[in-house]
C-alpha cells in the first residue's frame, strides 16, 4: 500500500494546502477508523477531528466510502518479520508481527471496516491491495511448501488464526496458539 502523499518540493502553495488537507484528514479518518470503527467515520466527525469543515470534506470526498478508502490507504505498507530461513520461526514470527498490528494500530477494525463495505467496487481494490502487501511474505514463505490451493488454504489458514478472533471476540491468540497453528500447517504437531 502507499501511504498518502504529502507536499512535494517544487509543489504550488495551493498544491501544499490540499497535500496537507488530505494527509489531515487522512490521518483523522484513521484515527475515527482504529478507535471507534467504520460507523464513527462520518463527514461530521472527520471534519470536527481534522480542522476542516464538512463542506471541504464533502467537495474532495462526497462520500464515507472515500473517508474510508483514503483511512485505510493511508496506513502504508505493512510491517513484516525479518525473515531467518527458519520456516517455522518466520512464520510465528510473522503472525506475531500481524498481532501487533491488530494490537498496535487496531487492524481489526480497519479488516472490520473492508468487510463491512466488501461489496464497494473502491474498497474491493483496496482490500486487494492491503491483502497483497499483508500476506505476499507468507505466500513466499509458504509457497516452498505448498502450490495451488493448498497454498491458498495455508495462507488462509495461518492468517485467519490471528484475524477471525480480533474480529470475532475481540482478542488476539497468544504465542502457544500461534505456534500450533503453524505446527498443524506443516504437519508437525510436536512442534519440533
Amino acid at each position: 500500500m502507499t501511504p498518502v502523499e504529502g507536499s512535494k518540493a517544487g509543489d504550488s502553495g495551493e498544491d501544499a494546502r490540499v497535500s496537507r488537507t488530505r494527509v489531515d484528514v487522512a490521518r483523522a479518518a484513521l484515527e475515527l477508523l482504529t478507535s471507534e470503527g467504520s460507523d464513527a467515520v462520518t463527514h461530521a466527525r472527520v471534519a470536527e477531528i481534522a480542522g476542516y469543515s464538512k463542506t471541504t470534506l464533502y467537495t474532495h470526498w462526497p462520500a464515507r466510502i472515500d473517508l474510508i478508502a483514503m483511512a485505510i490507504e493511508s496506513l502504508g505498507e505493512m510491517p513484516h518479520h525479518q525473515l531467518t530461513g527458519d520456516l517455522r520461526a518466520d512464520l510465528i514470527g510473522e503472525l506475531k508481527v500481524f498481532r501487533s498490528g491488530v494490537v498496535d494500530i487496531r487492524l481489526d477494525r480497519v479488516l472490520s471496516g473492508m468487510a463491512e463495505w466488501a461489496s464497494v467496487e473502491q474498497m474491493a481494490q483496496i482490500r486487494n491491495r492491503v491483502n497483497t502487501d499483508g500476506q505476499h511474505q507468507m505466500y513466499a514463505m509458504l509457497g516452498q511448501r505448498f502450490s495451488g490451493a493448498a497454498l491458498d488454504a495455508a495462507v488462509s489458514m495461518l492468517t485467519g488464526v490471528v484475524a477471525c478472533p480480533a474480529i470475532m471476540f475481540g482478542t488476539v491468540p497468544d504465542d502457544d496458539v500461534i505456534e500450533a497453528a503453524v505446527d498443524v500447517v506443516l504437519h508437525d504437531p510436536a512442534g519440533g
